[in-house]
């Protein structure tokens, strides 16, 4: 089995192998409504589906916590699927779950009902969003997958944009559960044949391959790998949990610090941030290592709060936040793929996903739930100063990988 170092021998490779445009476009078009639907739309539902209910509103954030923290416990045999059956039958039976788990939400006639659908779109989620899509663009060439995961989450950036006004345009004329109705179909007519469409492109190229692709090596020993994993995986979760945290609430979180209306257009500026730092990445960073892009990109979701936190009710503050939270957490997805790929290499890189995602997972999944009784009980401000405490906390965790791989 042939390896590519993932130093200069790495970058000079990407070079001579061309990104799966075409891939990369359709995963791109199934991202943002993987995302739109299934992640960035529940907060704006959220207030009618807890009227509906009959339940108070941080009830309906703590069974997405649940259903997250569920969702995070699947991961590990998802990672073991797309290695085992590839990454793109994993995402064309993704998006039929997760039409049906959005159909099955709609029609749930009780809060029991309610969050076991709320479980299997999480479940699904994570069958179709980027561990996923990453672990499919690595399966296609994994010399060319760093460069391939950055312009993927370059188009993917537009999720919330898309979707936050879409999400309320459909809610000003429909229930939330015939916008999840609406929301099944695009999973199901949209997203389910491009992922079909790969993954029969991905089988036809391995079948005509003259030689089997060549793999990406890891930059760490292997006596080194178990705390470097172990240090990675607590980096993710403590960002993850910050940008899950501030994101499912950034509508409400802005209204809630006085700017009113205004909150809903400052929430549209996070979107083209995001898009904006992959692609000042893309032009300028595009062999900048992955760790060094994860530091700058903890350091900028930290300090989006702590301007928001220092700002407020400025509106001009609020869109700084805006902004700067946006271009750190668009440099995070890049990281969430990136890095694993850099310290621990091609090989088996679906089932290293899988482990890292639900690490993750389960450790932010009390994010949504959490901020919501905190900014009940203690208020929006002391709420934010713990998030700024857990990017500090983020920022020196990558400092020790960063400790470990010069040691090595």
């Amino acid at each position: 089995m042939t390896a590519v170092g993932n130093d200069g021998s790495l970058a000079k490779a990407e070079t001579a192998e061309r990104a799966p445009i075409a891939a990369v476009a359709a995963l791109g078009i199934t991202q943002i409504i993987g995302y739109g639907t299934l992640y960035y739309s529940f907060s704006i539902l959220a207030g009618d589906m807890a009227k509906d209910l009959g339940w108070p509103t941080e009830w309906i954030f703590g069974a997405l916590s649940a259903a997250l923290l569920a969702g995070g416990l699947t991961a590990p045999w998802l990672g073991g699927w797309i290695d085992r059956f590839g990454a793109g039958r994993i995402m064309t039976a993704g998006s039929a779950v997760a039409a049906a788990a959005l159909a099955a939400c709609a029609y749930a006639p009780n809060g029991p009902a309610f969050v076991g659908a709320l479980i299997a779109l999480e479940a699904a989620s994570n069958l179709v969003q980027y561990g996923a899509a990453f672990a499919l663009l690595v399966q296609i060439r994994p010399r060319a997958a760093q460069r391939s995961i950055t312009y993927l989450t370059l188009i993917a950036g537009f999720a919330s944009t898309v979707f936050w006004p879409i999400t309320s345009a459909l809610h000003g004329h429909l229930p939330w559960r015939d916008v999840y109705l609406v929301f099944a179909g695009l999973n199901l007519l949209v997203c389910l044949p491009l992922h079909a469409w790969l993954s029969q492109g991905l089988a036809r190229s391995r079948r005509a391959a003259i030689e089997p692709p060549r793999h990406v090596a890891g930059s760490l020993p292997a006596p080194a790998r178990p705390l470097g994993f172990a240090l990675m995986v607590v980096a993710f979760s403590l960002q993850n949990l910050v940008s899950a945290a501030v994101l499912v609430h950034m509508v409400p979180l802005l209204s809630g610090l006085g700017l009113g209306a205004a909150a809903a257009i400052v929430g549209t500026l996070f979107g083209p941030s995001q898009v904006l730092s992959r692609f000042i990445n893309m032009v300028f960073g595009i062999n900048l290592p992955p760790l060094r892009l994860a530091i700058i990109s903890a350091m900028l979701m930290t300090a989006g709060v702590v301007i928001l936190l220092g700002t407020a009710p400025s509106i001009a503050g609020a869109m700084a936040f805006a902004v700067v939270f946006g271009m750190g957490n668009g440099l995070f997805s890049i990281v969430t793929g990136a890095l694993p790929l850099m310290l621990f290499g091609s090989e088996g890189y679906g089932r290293l996903q899988g482990r890292a995602m639900s690490a993750r997972l389960i450790v932010s999944a009390v994010a949504p739930f959490a901020l919501a009784l905190a900014m009940a009980h203690i208020g929006i401000s002391w709420s934010l100063g713990l998030m700024a405490l857990v990017g500090c906390l983020a920022l020196l965790v990558l400092a020790a990988i960063a400790k470990v791989s010069s040691a090595t």
